[in-house]
């Protein structure tokens, strides 16, 4: 049995991924998508009040809305088709976790009825909140910013139609085919290829690199040889019979990719049409690809500035993003410096910085944490990278702020977050926060209904979080 449908015997689901729905996205204060009987069939149900949360103050009425700004993350756009990706690896194990999604075809789609979503909400400004493409590759980036600019998006690579693990005609039992396997749907991966029309962000928008943007599979910096495998006409199905793999990803990529590929690819392979523009960018070109399309401008080897969120708010981003190897955060000491002079120019205003990998993830992020913990400005940091919902108050003597990271869209429940910062009656501020479900037009509705059903993805695993980590009112 496929591997996807292996929790709670879902093959008897008839026609669940079928509907495609409605546009029925936005606030899930209003309502949001339900499991209301446990059957694995996702239906519209009532929205979720947000939880009042006095770990850092007490509550007290807004009376003055600030800001109004909207974050998404890890959209994963993706070239599903590409020789250079790695879903074989899924039948490794751990740590090789989620490189097959059975909604990955669907991802530029989830993306647009993101933004649409996004759009009705009217708000300030949009962050990017990092790996807003999976494998660093020219063709999408092009996907991503044909979506978030506006107008007509072609998902499509190489020859026409879909040539991949999903094929009715592939075998291996690892992957979900939507025109053969449980819940069927034929018609899925041709919507996939399709040209379609996106509707574009209408407020100004912010990115934060993230390691999948530069870094091949999100792991490696790009190599000849990786190229050579991406723009080439075969990919890996399967690795030599008793290759043993490495106990975690980093080694992987440091110690064996260079020698897998020394002689070519490496056991079993089958033909895929081929692409130029799937090359591999330098980390150069997707800055200033990302800089011209955002119009945040500045220069350099770092994408890290800073931009108003109206008169009260500031915003600061971060790069966390090592160039070589890995997808564990770096921060240097010049780069906490630079962080320790945009927090003096912020003055009175309100700061909520954003990174791609939370700070407090990775060793070097204690310094940048240590001198947040001293200015009584900072309200929240916001990140994604990890898939997950979550809100965690951290204290200080100056009065603590919010640790805050939000769930992909790559993964279930493939939502973005809404923020609102106001002052209180007390004189304190309040950020609300709460969680945005996209738009379901041009099959992004089967792509929520897969994911849900992924036992590799967010239901099994938790990326939802708790209530309180998705819509909260968060008292500073």
């Amino acid at each position: 049995m496929r591997r996807l449908f292996l929790l709670l015997g879902l093959a008897l689901l008839v026609g669940c991924g079928a509907s495609h729905r409605g546009p029925a996205g936005g606030s899930t204060i209003a309502a949001t998508w339900i499991d209301k009987h446990g059957s694995g069939e996702l239906v519209r149900g009532p929205g979720e009040k947000p939880v009042e949360r006095m770990d850092l103050s007490p509550r007290s009425p807004a009376v003055k809305q600030l800001a109004l700004f909207a974050q998404f993350t890890d959209a994963h756009v993706r070239d599903e088709e590409s020789p250079a990706r790695v879903p074989f690896l899924d039948r490794y194990g751990s740590p090789f976790n989620s490189t097959f999604r059975p909604q990955e075809a669907l991802s530029p789609q989830v993306l647009a009825g993101t933004v649409s979503a996004i759009d009705r909400l009217r708000p300030q400004a949009v962050i990017d909140g990092g790996d807003l493409i999976d494998n660093a590759q020219q063709n999408e980036m092009t996907q991503a910013l044909a979506v978030l600019r506006g107008g007509v998006v072609d998902p499509n690579s190489a020859a026409p139609g879909y040539s991949g693990v999903q094929s009715a005609s592939d075998p291996d039992p690892l992957f979900y085919r939507p025109g053969v396997d449980a819940p069927t749907d034929p018609g899925l991966l041709a919507v996939a290829e399709r040209r379609f029309r996106s509707p574009g962000l209408r407020a100004p928008w912010y990115p934060v690199l993230g390691n999948h943007d530069v870094l091949a599979q999100g792991e490696v910096a790009p190599t000849p040889a990786i190229e050579a495998v991406a723009v080439g006409s075969r990919r890996v199905t399967e690795l030599p019979q008793g290759f043993s793999l490495p106990p975690d990803a980093a080694s992987f990529a440091r110690q064996e990719v260079a020698g897998l590929l020394a002689h070519g690819l490496p056991g079993r392979t089958a033909y895929t049409p081929p692409d130029p523009t799937r090359r591999l960018m330098s980390a150069d070109e997707v800055l200033s690809r990302l800089r011209a399309a955002s119009h945040v401008g500045g220069s350099g080897p770092q994408l890290q500035y800073s931009f108003d969120i109206g008169p009260s708010v500031r915003g600061i981003v971060l790069d966390t993003i090592d160039r070589v190897q890995g997808s564990g955060g770096v921060l240097t000491p010049d780069q906490v410096t630079w962080l320790g002079a945009q927090l003096r120019a912020a003055g009175s205003r309100y700061v909520v910085v954003f990174t791609h990998q939370p700070l407090t993830s990775y060793p070097a992020g204690a310094a940048a944490l240590s001198l947040l913990d001293q200015d009584p400005h900072v309200v929240a940091v916001v990140s994604g990278d990890t898939h997950r919902n979550r809100i965690v108050p951290r204290r200080s003597a100056a009065g603590g702020y919010w640790l805050i990271t939000t769930s992909s869209l790559a993964d279930y429940p493939q939502q973005a977050r809404a923020f609102r910062l106001s002052r209180t009656a007390n004189g304190h501020v309040v950020l609300e926060t709460w969680m945005i479900d996209h738009d379901d037009s041009n099959m992004a509705g089967a792509a929520r209904e897969l994911s849900y059903l992924d036992v590799q993805g967010g239901r099994p695993l938790g990326f939802a979080g708790r209530p309180a980590d998705r819509n909260a009112r968060l008292y500073k």
